[in-house]
């Protein structure tokens, strides 16, 4: 039979229900402060010492219930003031006990330092504990009737160091969680990133193209209406390519065809009468790297229809560098731009570089990997 593995919001989910349960089981030994008590009903002392007792045990369960909240919201630890009101709370019970009931009231000491456990770092949380045990120590010895307290000093400590164990599985499960929604978080954010990059470079390159187009068009209505209509078919053509590519990009495709991406740019600059030089062959890249140098071909085309005002544009392709260059008017700031941007955390993912550089006359965008 196959063991059931537990995720750790799963485990901390179990132990966070538990938690009350283990509690409340050893509430057990408050029952001896109880039937002292009830032994000494006809007297004030005894029946203070039972009402101490019971809220002693109702103080102690509401810190686990607020303690099982609190890791509900992956809070490790109440605030320090909130610590300290409930563990001067369960002491001032404590006394009140030892006072009202004498010796049987120091079983109060062993959920003091529990509860210390679970409020206070453990620097705090040590020298609280061994305060309680050495207090205990203390008063057997120098009360008269009263037993040694090494025994109770004894529980105090393993208690103590159990309960310790037990926060420290808590608090490692809660820094899982913590780092699982993390994790979540991050890969959301970067899904919106890539999401966002790749829809400027599709719609980016497709727009610019269907612009410059719709331009000549119109400059051809009246000039030479077959051409005119042809250019317009070529309208309709790339509106729904770019249609197309937006759902593939929203529906996770982002695979770009290397040779496809060339005919696109010959067409485009065809389009924006810019003259190409482009190659025939893109059989020399390896495919791990086609994606990539079909993006840069995208974006440098994209970049020399929309801003160069290049006559003549060139691509370069070789097994592990691609370049595009024109002879236009260069660029102020080539570093500047969300297709760039883009464009280099592409680059980053194959170890590869982005380079631009202004010419003279022109601009050169260049990707060059190991």
């Amino acid at each position: 039979m196959s063991e059931k593995r537990l995720l750790p919001g799963e485990l901390d989910s179990h132990l966070t229900r538990r938690g009350p349960l283990f509690a409340a089981v050893w509430l057990f030994f408050l029952l001896d402060p109880l039937r002292h008590g009830w032994a000494e009903r006809d007297t004030l002392a005894g029946v203070l010492g039972m009402l101490a007792t019971v809220a002693f045990g109702a103080v102690y369960m509401l810190s686990w219930l607020r303690l099982r909240r609190d890791r509900q919201q992956l809070v490790p630890r109440p605030s320090i003031q909130a610590a300290i009101l409930w563990f001067l709370g369960l002491v001032a019970l404590g006394v009140v006990m030892v006072l009202c009931l004498g010796e049987v009231g120091t079983a109060s000491t062993v959920y003091i330092s529990v509860l210390a456990v679970m409020l206070f770092p453990a620097r705090v949380a040590l020298a609280l504990v061994l305060a309680d045990a050495v207090l205990v120590v203390v008063l057997g010895e120098v009360m008269a009737g009263w037993g040694s307290g090494a025994g109770l000093a004894f529980a105090i400590c393993a208690a103590a160091v159990a309960m310790f164990g037990i926060q420290q599985m808590m608090l490692r499960n809660l820094a899982l969680i913590s780092a699982h929604e993390e994790n979540a978080r991050l890969a959301v954010d970067n899904e919106r990133g890539r999401f966002a990059r790749d829809l400027h470079d599709i719609l980016g390159h497709s727009l610019t193209v269907i612009t410059v187009k719709a331009e000549l068009a119109k400059k051809l209505m009246d000039v030479d209406a077959v051409r005119a209509r042809a250019e317009i078919d070529d309208l309709e053509r790339l509106a729904r390519d770019a249609l197309a590519d937006v759902r593939r990009a929203v529906e996770g495709y982002r695979e770009l065809s290397l040779p496809g991406e060339l005919a696109r740019a010959r067409t485009a600059l065809a389009a924006a009468e810019i003259e190409a030089e482009l190659p025939n062959s893109a059989d020399d890249v390896p495919s791990e790297w086609r994606e990539l140098f079909a993006w840069t071909i995208r974006e440098g085309i994209t970049n020399v229809i929309r801003h160069s005002h290049a006559t003549r544009c060139t691509v370069v392709l070789q097994r592990n560098c691609v370049e595009i260059r024109d002879d236009g008017r260069g660029a102020a700031d080539p570093g500047v731009g969300h297709g760039l941007t883009g464009l280099r955390e592409r680059a980053s993912t194959l170890n590869g570089t982005v380079v631009t550089r202004s010419l003279d006359p022109g601009f050169s965008l260049s990707v060059v990997v190991p």
